[in-house]
């Protein structure tokens, strides 16, 4: 994947060294004791915890501590702007199309754990997500060597694919989708809730194959079958059945939430074989039902 000419310029946040968990450890446990007898005294609790995480911060800046970042995270961090960049530049071409506005989401670089807006406290042990409440993407670059080590998906552009694959959630939420399928996943039980997550989930592995057939048309990125084979290749490791599978040693296909690696690798490569939009209604397939 050549992606070094590629533009930056994306919404990325970095708040690695400042992340919502490494916060309240500096704190410590006369932190906590604090926030205990505000809370008994009547205080407000999302307040109280903001003035500690806020003065536990100033207290690590004024001794001096600062992130130290490594030469592999500056290489991280460019390769994730440009990508994102890129998804920027493909959604706002569609979106005009169409004769809509794309809203770009912001992608936040942490690590540890870190605060967000109605997802509550994101950890790098959730891997990356999406939060709607701000419209950000959540990462944690350790995930990059996970997703080669722990799930065998190896190359630059599989980490490339979990961004798109993101950014698609994003897309999710601009056109009300999101919205819809949470409203319908609290009325149902467990089993039909999953299958409508394997849905959600599947689109947007589509949204990333979309991107990924786009992008060379709109950016300096450069692709080859090889980052296509990679990305097909994370999809697959991602997949409930071979996930379930490494973890336990069975597989439970009610309990799936994302869509098995057939299903995922399928939707990705539709997505960047046809590169049309409007083709990723999963929700109307039969087959997911």
């Amino acid at each position: 994947m050549k992606w070094q000419d590629g533009r930056r310029g994306g919404n990325l946040e970095d708040k690695r060294g400042m992340s919502g968990g490494q916060k309240l450890t500096l704190g410590g446990v006369a932190g906590v004791i604090v926030l205990l007898i505000g809370l008994f005294m009547g205080g407000d609790p999302q307040q109280l915890l903001q003035q500690l995480q806020e003065q536990t911060q100033q207290g690590g800046e004024a001794n001096g501590e600062a992130y130290q970042s490594t030469p592999k995270e500056d290489n991280l961090i460019a390769f994730a702007d440009v990508v994102l960049t890129s998804t920027d530049d493909v959604w706002t071409a569609i979106f005009e199309e169409q004769g809509q506005v794309y809203q770009k989401p912001t992608l936040t670089v942490y690590n540890g754990s870190t605060e967000t807006a109605g997802c509550g406290m994101g950890r790098s042990a959730y891997g990356p997500f999406y939060c709607p409440g701000d419209q950000k993407i959540y990462l944690d670059l350790s995930f990059s060597d996970e997703l080669s080590q722990r799930y065998g998906a190896k190359g630059e552009f599989a980490l490339a694919y979990v961004i798109a694959h993101e950014v698609g959630h994003h897309i999710q939420q601009l056109v009300g989708t999101l919205a819809e399928t949470n409203a319908r996943r609290s009325k149902l039980n467990e089993r039909a809730a999953n299958k409508l997550s394997v849905m959600t989930e599947l689109q947007a592995d589509f949204y990333a194959g979309v991107w990924a057939h786009h992008v060379q048309r709109v950016s300096n990125i450069e692709l080859t079958y090889e980052d296509i084979r990679d990305g097909m290749t994370a999809a697959a490791a991602v997949g409930d059945d071979r996930l379930q599978e490494q973890a336990q040693g069975q597989v439970n296909p009610e309990s799936f939430t994302h869509g098995t690696s057939q299903q995922r690798v399928f939707w990705f490569k539709k997505g960047y074989e046809t590169g049309d939009f409007s083709l990723g209604d999963t929700f109307s397939d039969r087959s997911l039902q």
